[in-house]
C-alpha cells in the first residue's frame, strides 16, 4: 500500500466525515513527482554531467532559436527562479564551457547567455535522450491514458491560473 493511500486511509477512520480526494491525488501527484525525479530525470542528468537546473538553462536557450541567447532577465523569467540562483548555475555553465556571457550590443548595461558550440551540441544530443527517459517513466500509461492525463493536467493548470490572477 502506497504512503498516500495509507495516509488518507488513517484519516477516513479518525475523520470519515471528510472528502479526502483532494488530499489523495495531490500527495500522489507529489509523490509521482518526487519518483520520477528521483529515479529517472536526476540519474540522466548526472550521467551527462549536469543538475536539472543546469539542463533547463540549456534548453531554454536551444529552444529560443537562433542564436541561442537571452538576457539574464529574460532566462530566469521563463525558468521562474530567483536571479541568484541563475547567476549561480550560469556560473557553472560558464566554467564547464557550454555558455558564454557577452556584452549585450543594444543594451550596453546588459549581457547575453549564448549556448557555446559545446553546449550546443551537448543539448542537441541529450534533448532526444531526455524525451525517451521522460517516456519510460510513464510507460504504466497507455498512449491515451497519458494524452487524457495531460489535458486533465492542462485544465488544472488553467484553473489554478486564473484563480490566483
Amino acid at each position: 500500500m502506497s504512503r498516500v493511500k495509507l495516509a488518507t486511509d488513517q484519516w477516513q477512520t479518525e475523520m470519515p466525515e471528510l472528502d479526502l480526494l483532494p488530499m489523495e491525488l495531490l500527495g500522489r501527484l507529489g509523490a509521482a513527482t518526487r519518483q520520477i525525479t528521483r529515479d529517472y530525470l536526476d540519474p540522466f542528468f548526472k550521467s551527462h554531467g549536469l543538475h536539472q537546473g543546469e539542463f533547463d538553462v540549456l534548453a531554454t536557450l536551444r529552444r529560443s532559436g537562433e542564436p541561442y541567447s537571452l538576457g539574464p532577465t529574460q532566462l530566469f523569467e521563463a525558468l521562474m527562479i530567483s536571479s541568484g540562483g541563475m547567476t549561480n548555475r550560469l556560473d557553472r555553465l560558464e566554467k564547464a564551457g557550454l555558455i558564454r556571457r557577452t556584452p549585450n550590443p543594444e543594451d550596453r548595461r546588459g549581457m547575453l547567455v549564448s549556448l557555446s558550440d559545446d553546449g550546443l551540441a551537448l543539448i542537441n544530443r541529450i534533448v532526444p535522450l531526455h524525451v525517451d527517459n521522460e517516456a519510460r517513466a510513464l510507460t504504466a500509461l497507455t498512449r491515451n491514458e497519458q494524452k487524457r492525463l495531460n489535458d486533465l493536467l492542462g485544465k488544472l493548470l488553467e484553473g489554478l491560473d486564473r484563480t490566483n490572477a
